[in-house]
């Protein structure tokens, strides 16, 4: 079979075939063809509002713990509680996306209402930001009204990555025929290339707007987020045309209610099997055994899902801690620019870029000769050696924070919480660069994995579920640091994340997370030896 893929822009449509394609329309609900819908063409459309959304998500999330700590005043463990949980909530909130999506408004309409959502609430971002630092005394605590309007709109951004996230994905992969072999390559590559666009918008969030946030000031900086979602829901629209729109499903039950049966279903069959005298109808039992094979395809993944959280809470430190390591270190570079501390996560995303295009075009060739495998490794191969890698960066951050302390207290800088450590912002290079390519073995396996191995009708639930391990991934590293805090200062000792951070223990955070991450791999490689895959012929 042809594996070649296209190397992202190469148009994968083969325009020989005019008859219609079964199950899909336009937004009108028309028939439509191969050659003038789908395809690269059409999931290009949703690659730029997702770039475009990424880099409005990041624009907030990679410098927000800054804000927290500044104008508004907040502790270091205070702010970084609060990031985990908006962030978690951010991703746990596609579930409930998925749920509406998958039941009643599909994936198009979703994304529609998603944009909608992503104006309103960098909009109110800007304004409330804006009002909060229009006053004189900039030391001054701002009100709680205003405090709570900023949480609000925060809130309503990740609202809007609920409606979103579960269904821009699943949407761009919709728009490849898995019958088809040339479009089937091509919607497995674009998992790979999704990241690659992501990180683009990353980056470039990253990069640009810290610098402007802190420089510049924080009103436009978010203003200007909400001026690229504009575009790109703009752009979005103007694509609809190409769209290949799944039909709805013509059971009044939705995928969520079939799940339901299912999981009744496979429940009646396990009783019936135990139980050998008691007569099961013949229809009745082959409609079970349909709808119990179904429940079980979803429920065996929540295993595989338990086993990917501790990458979660790792990730869950870039934006926070990492970024608090960086603000107490030498970031000059030349001529007296100083980088601000959020600027240093772009080595992430530099990292995914430069490593994507070698995974995709070197790598997986280069493995699946070596494994007969068309993906070059298994997805489950994939997404565990991302997790070793992710324990790998957080040991390296341990090891990093330990040399910092050491440093401050050679310099007797332990007791200045605002001295800059003689350190180059260069150490911290290495943890973001290995987490970044951990993402694109980890990441794109968990998103695709989970897009491939749910039934068809619920494959927004899916991705959902990729989320959700980022989701409470923060959760429970918001939960750890406010415990640990708790017990660490108790009786008026030193916190693990003492506003000081000459005084604080990150280095000691860190080796807990690697041991957590060490616990979860060894698990996680336990489970995925005996996960049997559905579409094993593609995937095994």
């Amino acid at each position: 079979m042809d594996t070649e893929v296209p190397f992202l822009l190469t148009d994968s449509v083969d325009g020989a075939s005019e008859a219609p394609l079964a199950g899909v329309s336009d937004y009108r609900g028309r028939a439509v063809y191969r050659s003038t819908s789908g395809g690269w063409r059409s999931a290009l459309f949703v690659a730029v509002l997702e770039l475009a959304g990424n880099f409005a998500a990041f624009g907030v999330s990679a410098n927000l713990i800054t804000y927290l700590t500044g104008p508004l005043g907040h502790s270091t463990a205070a702010a970084a509680a609060a990031v985990n949980a908006w962030s978690g909530t951010a991703t746990l909130m596609p579930l409930l996306g998925a749920f509406v999506a998958d039941s009643w408004l599909g994936r198009y309409r979703s994304i529609i209402l998603a944009c909608t959502l992503y104006v309103l609430g960098y909009g109110m971002i800007t304004l409330v930001s804006m009002e909060m630092l229009s006053g004189n005394d900039l030391s001054s605590h701002p009100s709680s009204m205003k405090v709570g309007l900023f949480y609000a709109s925060l809130y309503l951004i990740a609202l809007a990555q609920g409606a979103d996230k579960p269904c821009g994905l699943a949407f761009a992969a919709d728009q490849f025929d898995p019958s088809h072999p040339k479009e089937r390559a091509s919607q497995s590559s674009i998992f790979n290339w999704w990241y690659f666009s992501m990180a683009i918008g990353i980056a470039l969030a990253i990069s640009i707007m810290s610098y402007v946030q802190e420089n510049i000031g924080w009103g436009i900086g978010f203003g200007s987020l909400c001026v690229v979602m504009l575009c790109a829901f703009a752009i979005f629209l103007g694509g609809t045309p190409t769209y290949r729109l799944y039909v709805p499903n013509s059971r009044s039950e939705t995928p969520f209610m079939r799940l339901g049966r299912g999981i009744s279903a496979l429940y009646r069959r396990s009783n019936f099997l135990l139980d050998t005298k008691r007569h099961h109808p013949e229809d009745e039992d082959v409609i079970d055994k349909v709808q119990s094979e179904e429940a079980w395809a979803v429920l065996r993944l929540f295993p595989i899902w338990a086993t990917c959280l501790a990458y979660g809470v790792v990730f869950a430190q870039i934006s926070t801690l990492f970024n608090q390591q960086g603000r107490t270190l030498d970031r000059n570079i030349f001529s007296g620019l100083e980088l601000p501390p959020a600027a240093i996560q772009t080595f992430g995303p530099i990292s995914i870029l430069l490593f994507v295009p070698i995974y995709d075009r070197v790598l997986v060739p280069a493995l699946r000769r070596a494994t007969g495998n068309t993906l070059g490794l298994t997805l489950l191969q994939r997404v565990g050696a991302g997790m070793a890698l992710s324990l790998a960066a957080v040991s390296v951050a341990a090891l990093v924070e330990a040399h910092r302390l050491e440093i401050a207290r050679e310099h007797g800088l332990v007791d200045d919480a605002r001295a800059t450590v003689p350190m180059s912002w260069v150490w911290l290079v290495p943890q973001y660069v290995i987490l970044g390519i951990a993402d694109v073995l980890a990441v794109v396996g968990m998103q695709e994995f989970f897009y491939d191995q749910m039934p068809g009708e619920l494959r927004s639930l899916g991705l959902a579920l990729y989320f959700s391990v980022m989701g409470i991934g923060g959760f429970i590293s918001g939960v750890l640091i406010s415990v640990i805090d708790r017990i660490t200062s108790r009786d008026g000792g030193d916190s693990w994340f003492a506003d000081n951070l000459n005084r604080a223990h990150l280095d000691y955070f860190y080796w807990l997370l690697a041991g957590l991450s060490l616990v979860e791999l060894v698990l996680f490689l336990y489970l995925a030896r005996s996960y049997a895959y559905i579409n094993h012929k593609r995937l095994l």
